[in-house]
């Protein structure tokens, strides 16, 4: 009985398939996933590198003995304003001026030899040798004339330009010889700061470029960038950079280090909350945002700065729509529907320092 309850029931729901059709289930409604968004509107953004420098004079020199001899007067001290070619000291004569007299006989011998020569010359009285010869002797004579005036001239070193005399290494009545350091002139109504620049910021330092130098104190210069070498360290990998800077003032800052801003070009940059961005599969921070056909767009962007006001970004079109929720929930090239409400009140709602990879403002 069991058997051919079975067999009526199989073939009973098998005559039902025939005679009725199966009913179609309806497809479900594709939705759209929802997103809010805001528009961006990139602001002009005075940039600034910031560099450590050291601080030099604009020029300095050891003025050094070129001969030997004692020190018989300073004309300058420590501290003194001098020009250039201004008499620093003098040195004892050592019989220099005797050889200077004694070189000045000499040459005007040779001039009278050789003029008398050539007067017989023209005549046949004497040879063409012989004038090559006196010739030769007179320029002798010249160039022993000129070093006997430089010796004597090397009596009273001078200033090599206007500056300072910043250091006096002798005294009067000292012996000292040739080569030994004598005084220490330094112009610092200019300085001169150095600096290395990082390889992924060259490109945006320019000659001619404004720069504030902050120095000890809270005091600061102006100056402007003058070079920038073409190579960079290859131990650092940097760039060599010098800057010019007025010291009107002449303030006691040269050996010193300083904070140097280079005044960069103003850029279009926008501003919002630091947990827009996003780090993609590259490892590159960008943010997401809507094209006009409702698509979602992923834009790299490079970070100018974080502040309490925000995270200012570079690189993004002049306006765009950022998502500000949902991001976490979408990709790049998928459709979506966008819920646009004001800046303030984007801002407010994102409080994540920075979104992880795969989550968005509203996780």
């Amino acid at each position: 009985m069991a058997l051919v309850l079975g067999l009526w029931l199989l073939l009973g729901e098998k005559r039902s398939a025939q005679d009725e059709a199966p009913l179609v289930e309806a497809p479900a409604e594709e939705t759209l996933h929802q997103v809010e968004t805001r528009w961006s509107v990139a602001q002009p953004l005075a940039r600034e590198q910031v560099l450590q420098g050291q601080l030099q004079p604009w020029q300095q020199v050891e003025v050094m003995a070129q001969v030997s001899g004692r020190v018989e007067q300073l004309s300058r001290q420590q501290g003194d304003q001098v020009s250039a070619g201004e008499v620093l000291l003098e040195l004892s004569d050592e019989g220099r001026s005797m050889q200077l007299t004694q070189a000045r006989a000499n040459y005007r011998l040779r001039q009278t030899e050789l003029e008398s020569t050539r007067k017989l010359r023209a005549s046949n009285y004497a040879t063409e040798t012989e004038i090559v010869r006196l010739e030769g002797e007179l320029a002798r004579a010249g160039a022993e004339l000129e070093a006997a005036e430089l010796a004597v001239q090397y009596n009273r070193p001078v200033a090599p330009f206007d500056g300072v005399v910043d250091r006096r290494h002798v005294d009067v009545g000292e012996l000292v010889q040739s080569g030994a350091e004598l005084m220490s002139v330094v112009n610092v109504k200019r300085l001169k700061a150095t600096a290395h620049i990082p390889q992924q910021d060259a490109s945006r330092v320019a000659v001619g470029q404004k720069v504030t130098l902050e120095v000890t104190g809270g005091r600061q210069l102006q100056g402007v960038v003058r070079f920038i070498s073409l190579a960079a360290d290859p131990q650092t990998r940097s760039f060599y950079v010098e800057i010019e800077a007025q010291n009107p003032e002449l303030w006691r800052v040269a050996g010193g280090s300083a904070t140097l801003r280079i005044q960069l070009p103003p850029v279009l940059a926008h501003q919002f909350s630091p947990a827009l961005l996003r780090l993609g599969p590259d490892g590159q921070l960008g943010v997401h945002a809507v094209d006009e056909s409702g698509q979602v767009i992923n834009y790299p962007v490079r970070v100018v700065a974080i502040t309490n006001d925000g995270a200012t970004v570079e690189g993004l079109p002049e306006k765009l729509q950022v998502i500000t929720q949902g991001a976490g929930f979408v990709e790049p090239g998928q459709q979506v529907e966008t819920k646009l409400v004001s800046a303030s009140d984007a801002e407010s709602e994102a409080v994540s320092p920075l979104a992880r990879p795969g989550m968005g403002a509203a996780e």
